[in-house]
């Protein structure tokens, strides 16, 4: 009994010891790991295994949204646009000719559309997108602190995918315009606006891509800004802005094949915005500068079979004979690598440079003949308008005049007859296309239709058909229409 006391009690006592060291050692590792964080904080001068400068790490951008966020609204338009044909097979001349045209037919609809704008005066000039506003026959601004106001178009440019609005208000809050070209891939970036109509959103990314051309528009004058900050549908026309505040881009495009963000999305330069936006507001309309060739971009090996020290410039392939370049001298594979003194690295940049020139002005032009450096001085023409979708131009001369009426006219000619029900005899212009917000289709003109007299005169081409409809004045124009074996008269308003 005796010993087995003794044994527990030396049990305890070595217990009890290895107990006290463990504590000893648990304080020495607590002061220890004390010392080493001390030591960290008390000689700031010890150098870091990284030479890197510490990057500065910028919690909030609260207070740059608060002030920018209240000059970017929404804008919503109201279009006319026609339904879904509900019979598709009575295009099928079969049926067509079993039936006839007595199927009903739907009036054009209304369809609401919302994009975003930017407030660039403080007297009511809003800046957006011309896709945003295009063919609206109602366009409506609201600002963030909920007043709405009905807005008129000041200018709208198709190449530029630009246009400038008008509210009647003063004292609107406003954004300035930065210096695109000062930008870096790199910089961080907001995008403002009301994607999906949901209410103004507020992402950050940076500048993925500068000098971007997408196709996706236009295609004549795109520099894009290209960007990671999440841009959707609803987006176009909003403000792509620095951490200083300024507007370096509007927001266009996104390319997307589910036509949601991934993370590509693109913007218009502050800088061509500006440039595009002063014109409209001051005439409504854009006059760029035209050089009179046609160019293609310079691949490594047409540089090395040119004797080219890079592959960079746009080669002319054809010159306008009688335009600004046939009269400097410049001459089919001749390579133009600057404007004045402005790089030229492609075609691109070459239309972008030389539409930014004013019409009349004189410009030098870089370019590389037989392997030597030439300056000339070339005198730049007016760029004529581009036909918008829905125009074209008869041989026998005029155009429809898209902008008013809606729809696109040829001579008929034989050859057409079979394929579009009409008889070889038959004379008067073939309508080629229909614009379903245009006037045409409001009068129920459809593709195919074949329009013979206006005003009880006979129309043999597009000059016929322009004159008499100017005749009617403000009244509506009086169509006589053959649509396949089916005589009707319709009435054309104008504008309508």
């Amino acid at each position: 009994m005796n010993s087995m006391g003794r044994m527990r009690g030396a049990s305890s006592r070595v217990n009890i010891f290895l107990s006290l060291v463990l504590i000893v050692f648990s304080f020495s590792a607590c002061s220890g790991q004390g010392r080493t964080l001390s030591l960290a904080s008390d000689q700031p001068s010890q150098p870091a295994a990284s030479n890197a400068a510490p990057v500065a790490v910028q919690d909030s951008y609260a207070d740059l949204v608060s002030r920018v966020s209240p000059a970017v609204v929404t804008i919503r338009s109201t279009e006319r646009s026609r339904p879904a044909q509900q019979f598709p097979f009575m295009d099928d001349p079969r049926f067509r000719d079993f039936f006839g045209d007595r199927m009903p037919q739907q009036n054009p609809r209304q369809v609401q559309g919302v994009g975003s704008g930017v407030i660039v005066n403080a007297n009511g000039y809003i800046l957006t997108n011309h896709h945003v506003v295009d063919g609206a026959i109602d366009v409506k601004v609201e600002l963030t602190d909920n007043r709405t106001f009905s807005a008129k178009v000041v200018g709208s440019d198709p190449p530029s995918d630009l246009a400038v609005l008008k509210v009647e208000a003063t004292g609107l809050p406003t954004v300035s315009l930065g210096d695109s070209d000062k930008v870096r891939v790199g910089d961080v970036v907001l995008a403002l606006g009301n994607p999906l109509g949901i209410g103004q959103t507020v992402t950050s990314g940076i500048v993925s891509a500068k000098g971007r051309a997408t196709g996706l528009s236009d295609g004549s004058f795109e520099d894009f800004l290209q960007t990671d900050a999440a841009i959707n549908r609803g987006n176009s026309g909003g403000a792509l802005v620095n951490t200083t505040g300024e507007v370096i881009g509007i927001n266009s495009q996104i390319l997307s094949p589910s036509g949601g963000n991934i993370g590509i999305g693109f913007a218009i330069p502050s800088n061509m915005a500006k440039a595009v936006m002063d014109q409209l507001m001051k005439t409504g309309k854009v006059r760029r500068g035209m050089l009179g060739v046609t160019i293609q971009p310079v691949d490594a090996d047409l540089a090395a079979s040119m004797s080219l020290p890079a592959a960079r410039g746009a080669i002319v392939t054809n010159v306008t004979a009688g335009g600004p370049a046939d009269k400097a001298g410049i001459k089919r594979g001749d390579v133009i690598t600057a404007v004045n003194n402005t790089p030229v690295n492609d075609p691109n940049g070459l239309r972008n440079t030389v539409a930014g020139l004013a019409p009349g002005s004189n410009a030098t032009v870089t370019l590389q003949r037989d392997g030597r450096d030439q300056n000339v001085s070339v005198a730049l023409a007016e760029l004529p308008p581009r036909p918008r979708e829905g125009e074209e131009t008869s041989s026998n001369g005029g155009s429809t005049g898209n902008e008013r009426y809606g729809l696109s006219l040829q001579v008929f000619t034989p050859n057409l007859a079979e394929q579009y029900g009409l008889d070889g005899q038959d004379q008067g212009l073939l309508v080629t296309r229909v614009d379903p917000n245009g006037s045409a289709a409001t009068a129920g003109i459809r593709q195919g239709d074949l329009i013979q007299e206006v005003n009880r005169r006979p129309v043999r081409n597009v000059a016929d058909f322009t004159a008499a409809i100017q005749q009617s004045g403000s009244r509506p124009a009086l169509l006589l229409v053959k649509r396949r074996s089916a005589v009707t008269f319709l009435t054309l308003r104008p504008g309508s």
